[in-house]
């Protein structure tokens, strides 16, 4: 199984199996509910659809690291989008539509990953990438809402090791470095994006690398 279908398969059936409660409980996202993070996976879910229908005839201008902006700074709430999608999310009033609309469309973007040709070219955010390395960004934005998803619910699945192995090395390229052997994958990802804060060990063994973080992708 390509690792997009594997890592998003894994994300839609952790939110399947949590139970309403979990949706009023926060995210690893500032700000942000369960429900609210599962409302922006719909949208998620919906770029993919759109993108992989989105055939480009230019050269390819992006790889997968090439994909993500580094911002100076994390998201504040006061993107429009951003501050759209708590409203978005509380529309749907019980979990259970919520559940119904990212199982039907996340399903249908994992489809459409496994039938799209890998060397394909498609367009989106004014770039032009090829399928594979469009579906590895999406590996690693699947992966850290994983992460944010399950950050404060402990009976909840966390990604799979072949999910957090790819996120990982997706990260490394994109801040051009590898982090320290000694930190499992989870650990890297947190770390590298500014979702928890390095001990003062973890940051000697970051050594240079320490300076550059947390990567901000947008």
């Amino acid at each position: 199984m390509h690792p997009f279908s594997r890592s998003w398969t894994a994300l839609l059936d952790a939110v399947a199996g949590l139970p309403d409660e979990d949706f009023g409980k926060p995210s690893g996202c500032t700000g942000w509910l369960v429900r609210d993070l599962v409302c922006h996976l719909v949208i998620d879910a919906q770029d993919v659809l759109i993108t992989l229908v989105t055939p480009a005839d230019a050269p390819a201008t992006a790889d997968a690291p090439g994909y993500w902006t580094l911002l100076p700074e994390p998201p504040s709430g006061d993107d429009p989008l951003d501050a759209l999608i708590p409203r978005l999310a509380a529309a749907y009033g019980e979990p259970r539509w919520l559940k119904h609309h990212i199982d039907d469309v996340g399903s249908a973007a994992v489809r459409a990953a496994g039938l799209a040709d890998p060397a394909a070219l498609v367009g989106t955010q004014d770039m032009v990438l090829t399928v594979a390395d469009y579906l590895a960004a999406y590996v690693l934005e699947g992966t850290l809402h994983h992460l944010d998803l399950v950050a404060h619910l402990p009976s909840a699945p966390e990604p799979p090791a072949e999910a957090l192995a790819v996120a990982r090395t997706a990260l490394e390229a994109v801040a051009g470095a590898a982090f320290p052997a000694s930190l499992p994958d989870a650990d890297a990802l947190r770390i590298g994006t500014g979702r928890s804060t390095p001990t003062p060990a973890q940051t000697a063994e970051l050594g240079d690398l320490a300076a550059k973080l947390p990567l901000v992708l947008g």
